[in-house]
């Protein structure tokens, strides 16, 4: 009798826990003038606040805000423009500057501590110190965003590029495991600069995050006619881990990458083009990065959901849909049982290229499609693993590839898990 009571609560709180969850939306990508940003940390973290995001990590190029920065207020980078907008905003008790010789003008860039207290609001916006950890392999650019970090971690180099991810990573792993603090590592872009291909991609241990989304004109989403997409890399890359390499699922995040706050266009790194929904019962660091670890977030260019239920048996979701908005479900997966095999391009001389191979239309197939804004997936037992796409008829704001349409993508799920 005993046990039956201690299991009805035990199964009541996680009904209860479970009811108190919420959606809080998020950016985990994005620059200031601490890096190659074109903007104060206030007036980014501001517009962030004013349109509708809960929480944001400020990610700057192997630094976190928690030093002493002075900058040189002068033309390049729209920092006298930013200037201005900042003094007129913030006003002259808030903002430290100084003339030097020449009449040249610095100011003091407010390092987190100083400037989260003037946003946070408990249960309404979290700020998340964060970094984008950057170093390279050859000409190849290797970077990682780390959130939640207690302290900056120094950018590592490897022997190759699975090697130099998987030591940056392991600095992220094991700052978390001194401090006991949850930390979040993904890693940025594999596209830009070709960086790192599936087969590269696939073999890192204790990563669950990539972006599959990210807003910076040159980080290649798509791919091209020899690059695979990052849609078709996340595929690729979670069919191998679940099969030879007997690794986790890897989850895929939308960004900004944001760098230029002054002007809008396609060849611009902007925000709101890339965000993630996580469903957390707080607002807080620990709470977001744990559902994130579970997979319960989704990932959007512009399609919001009202309900989203992955369990061991289906997927259901049901779209916040917009008066005279198509929507295209489609889940995607590969099937045990499929084609494996997968062929390297080679150049005319026959040399194998560094590109991501050839596979199957069986790797990452669309399993079933439906018209309209919900839908649901039966687990049929024979999946190796179940992802949904939900596309809009409606055009992104703001794109950085003209004609691209609104999209969100759930997190992969396995059949029983």
């Amino acid at each position: 009798m005993k046990r039956v009571l201690l299991t009805i609560l035990f199964l009541c709180s996680i009904s209860i826990n479970a009811a108190e969850s919420r959606w809080w939306k998020g950016n985990l990508h994005t620059h200031s003038f601490w890096s190659d940003g074109d903007d104060f940390p206030e007036m980014i973290t501001g517009w962030y606040k004013d349109n509708g995001y809960q929480f944001l990590a400020i990610t700057d190029h192997n630094i976190t805000h928690d030093t002493e920065k002075w900058m040189g207020v002068e033309e390049k980078r729209n920092r006298d423009i930013a200037y201005e907008k900042y003094l007129k905003r913030w006003g002259a008790d808030w903002v430290e500057s100084k003339t030097e010789g020449g009449g040249k003008t610095s100011v003091r860039l407010k390092k987190l501590s100083e400037y989260r207290p003037k946003f946070e609001r408990p249960g309404k916006f979290l700020l998340i110190q964060a970094e984008e950890i950057t170093s390279r392999y050859l000409t190849s650019p290797i970077h990682l965003n780390a959130s939640n970090l207690r302290y900056r971690i120094a950018p590592q180099t490897g022997d190759n590029v699975v090697d130099t991810l998987q030591k940056n990573i392991d600095a992220v792993l094991a700052q978390e495991k001194e401090t006991g603090q949850p930390m979040l590592p993904h890693i940025n872009h594999p596209n830009f600069g070709w960086a790192i291909t599936a087969e590269e991609l696939m073999q890192v241990r204790g990563e669950q995050f990539f972006e599959v989304y990210n807003g910076h004109p040159f980080v290649r989403n798509r791919g091209d006619k020899t690059h695979a997409g990052l849609e078709r890399v996340w595929d690729i890359v979670n069919t191998r881990r679940l099969t030879e390499l007997k690794l986790p699922l890897m989850y895929g995040l939308a960004t900004d990458d944001s760098h230029a706050y002054h002007k809008t266009g396609s060849k611009l790194s902007n925000t709101g083009r890339g965000w993630v929904m996580v469903r957390a019962s707080d607002l807080t660091p620990a709470s977001l990065i744990n559902a994130m670890k579970r997979g319960d977030f989704y990932s959007t260019t512009g399609v919001e959901l009202a309900s989203l239920e992955q369990n061991a048996k289906q997927i259901s979701l049901v779209v916040k849909a917009r008066a005279g908005v198509n929507y295209t479900i489609q889940f995607i997966g590969t099937r045990k049982g499929f084609d494996s095999y997968h062929t390297p391009i080679r150049n005319a001389a026959g040399e194998k290229l560094r590109l991501t191979h050839r596979y199957s239309d069986d790797v990452g197939a669309v399993l079933k499609e439906v018209l309209g804004p919900k839908a649901s997936y039966k687990f049929k037992g024979d999946e190796l693993y179940v992802r949904a796409k939900v596309v809009s008829s409606v055009r992104q704001k703001n794109p950085i590839v003209e004609g691209d349409w609104e999209v969100a993508w759930t997190q992969p799920i396995r059949p029983g898990k």
